[in-house]
């Protein structure tokens, strides 16, 4: 049986309205008539949802960033979060993920490709002779490196951009000790 990405999507979306539905029927405000549910606009209050934003980046990195949401209308909330995949939802907390096709922030800032004591190709968070590995790749043989790219290494190559993440990645793969 094959994976419907579209029905799974409309399925989730479906899911989450009824679930927001019934959350809604608990608060203050609102009236029901018949099978239908009417907000009763003197009394209404909206849904106060805590929202949980996971964004994982091209590096492997995860930030989180946690907003409160006051939810007036299902279909404004689900818009604003389309490109956000579900990931947990309760009565009190909406988790959403998202990829991201690019490097943290915190490489953009202050990481850097550097070599370790033991030839590892690695990140640092800083320059390598100081600082700490954010993520380690493969190992490097040094012996085959020109001196220009072991001393690069060895003084930290800023990342700044996706790029140059991939760039330097490419440059120094065919150095790898597993045959790269």
């Amino acid at each position: 049986m094959r994976f419907n990405r579209t029905a799974f999507k409309q399925a989730t979306t479906a899911a989450i309205a009824v679930f927001l539905f019934m959350l809604i029927g608990r608060a203050p405000g609102l009236i029901m008539v018949g099978s239908a549910a009417k907000m009763d606009t003197q009394k209404t209050e909206p849904l106060h949802m805590k929202i949980v934003l996971e964004r994982i980046y091209l590096n492997g990195e995860v930030s989180y960033e946690v907003v409160q949401e006051n939810i007036y209308s299902i279909e404004n909330f689900w818009a604003k979060y389309d490109q956000w995949k579900l990931k947990d939802i309760d009565e009190k907390e909406i988790v959403f993920s998202k990829e991201i096709d690019d490097i943290s922030p915190l490489l953009k800032t202050n990481g850097y490709f550097g070599i370790t004591h033991k030839g590892v190709l690695s990140i640092f968070n800083g320059r390598p002779e100081q600082s700490k590995i954010i993520q380690s790749f493969f190992q490097i043989d040094i012996k085959k490196l020109e001196s220009i790219k072991q001393k690069e290494l060895l003084d930290g190559i800023p990342i700044k951009t996706k790029d140059r993440y991939v760039q330097v990645l490419e440059t120094f793969k065919p150095y790898s000790t597993d045959g790269g």
